[in-house]
């Protein structure tokens, strides 16, 4: 990934085309205007790393002046400005003329949709419906609802990337920083805003459903559409949008089906990509190589220094731990709804094939999520293993059943592993040799239960073993 989650790409996300801004200007008297500056303030570190501190405060002044023209500090409790990041999505939605809002027909045809939608996925799944409300979004629908689990989502590496930087500065740095140092953690939360109204408005305008991107993005049981995204996906398509909106109507409804009636799932998915945020490591060291590269008379090293990756975030072990069991949870939920639709629309809807293989080619190669979630919060969300998760739910079927199959989600402790979805018939015989399956959450609880009969055992074989041993001395 080159560019650095939440704007620490060297270029405006509001106008690629300014690129740096510094190139063809003179070196001669860089440091003395602001402007040729690339963070507008004077009087940055010299030559070789020396730390001036009165530059320091001088720089930090510039930046309090700066932040309150701007009204940096209102609307932002947390590490992210988020009003600043709705504004700008909406700003650029309307720029690309993406706001348009659905008409009476529309609102009327998702509904029924979605109503025709769920009566046919009775038959293919023992989940029973999670739609408690329907809804019509435009575009600025789609952020205005998303949005506080966007913040939720953010808010881990935003908050880890700012206290990197603080715990990089020099301690006499920070003390004659002093309060001042909120007004950095300000302009970080105008930065992040930006970038993420940035990504938002991207992903806006091509989402075609709350739940595409395979996380409970919206609110709790409101299945959700977005007609003039999905005009444009079928554009080319040699089948009607009425195909088109109950096809996806049936994704949305069968996710709704698991969110809503598998309890941990949202929660399980939502917190793995929270711990992956909360890994991030930044090798603050380089800060120093940092310092020593750059020419103040050539404001252009700066930027270059930037976005040459240096400061760019490690992956950890324990990281590469989380996302590997997020692309897994995210391959077995995508595989599952793959499933269920194609066996409730496979012979009432004649293009159900072909638009579930588009919908799948889009999802396996990232869709319009990966790069936004690749710049928002230092991953890609993709299903890589939605085909595989696939054949395993159908082989489940075919085995035991579709009850039997929708009885793996009863516990997290139940699903697929990585290595499942390898040998997929390795799993449906040992479901199928497991004596408990009518009743696999009461295997478990006795397991669990077994467990601490023998750690409570243990406990009093050693309490015995010291009193023994008091006695005899």
């Amino acid at each position: 990934m080159t560019n650095m989650p939440f704007g620490f790409s060297s270029q405006d996300p509001d106008d690629p085309d300014k690129g740096d801004s510094s190139q063809g200007r003179s070196e001669g008297g860089a440091g003395n205007n602001p402007g040729d500056n690339p963070f507008g303030f004077a009087g940055m570190p010299g030559p070789g790393g020396n730390f001036d501190i009165g530059q320091l405060g001088q720089m930090l002044t510039q930046l309090g002046q700066a932040l309150s023209h701007s009204g940096g500090g209102s609307g932002q409790s947390g590490p992210v400005n988020y009003d600043l990041a709705k504004q700008l999505a909406v700003q650029q939605l309307h720029n690309n003329q993406r706001t348009e809002r659905p008409s009476q027909e529309q609102v009327k045809a998702i509904e029924d949709a979605v109503r025709l939608a769920e009566l046919w996925l009775d038959a293919s799944t023992s989940l029973p419906a999670g739609v408690r409300a329907v809804q019509t979004w435009s575009s600025v629908d789609w952020v205005e609802k998303t949005l506080p689990v966007w913040q939720r989502l953010c808010d881990p590496i935003a908050q880890r990337m700012s206290s990197a930087w603080l715990e990089a500065l020099p301690e006499e740095a920070k003390q004659a920083a002093g309060p001042l140092l909120n007004m950095l953690g300000q302009m970080g939360g105008m930065t992040f805003g930006s970038q993420l109204g940035s990504g938002l408005a991207q992903l806006g305008g091509e989402v075609l459903t709350s739940t595409e991107v395979g996380l409970p993005l919206g609110p709790s049981g409101t299945a959700a559409l977005l007609p003039a995204n999905i005009e444009k996906f079928v554009e080319g398509l040699d089948r009607p949008i009425s195909e088109a909106t109950l096809f996806l109507a049936a994704r949305e409804a069968a996710h709704h089906r698991l969110f809503g009636h598998v309890p941990w799932l949202a929660q399980r998915l939502l917190a793995t990509v929270e711990e992956y945020a909360r890994g991030i490591h930044i090798d603050t060291s380089a800060l120093e190589d940092l310092a020593g590269k750059i020419d103040p008379s050539n404001p252009a090293s700066m930027q270059e220094m930037m976005g040459s990756g240096m400061l760019e975030p490690k992956t950890t072990p324990e990281q590469q731990a989380a996302l590997t069991r997020l692309e897994t949870l995210l391959a077995l939920v995508e595989g599952w709804v793959d499933v269920v639709v194609a066996d409730a629309l496979g012979e009432r809807l004649p293009g159900a094939d072909a638009l579930g293989e588009l919908v799948r080619r889009r999802r396996a190669s990232g869709g319009p999520a990966e790069q936004t979630f690749a710049t928002l919060i230092g991953l890609e969300l993709r299903p890589r293993r939605m085909r595989d998760a696939a054949n395993l739910w159908r082989l489940m079927a075919e085995r035991h059943g579709t009850e039997a199959r929708d009885q793996v989600w009863d516990h997290p402790d139940l699903l697929p592993d990585s290595s499942d979805l390898d040998e997929p018939l390795d799993f449906a015989d040992r479901w199928g040799s497991n004596s408990d399956l009518d009743d696999p959450i009461a295997a478990i609880r006795r397991a669990e239960e077994a467990e601490k009969s023998e750690g409570d055992s243990a406990d009093d074989d050693s309490d015995s073993d010291g009193s023994d041993g008091d006695a005899k001395s």
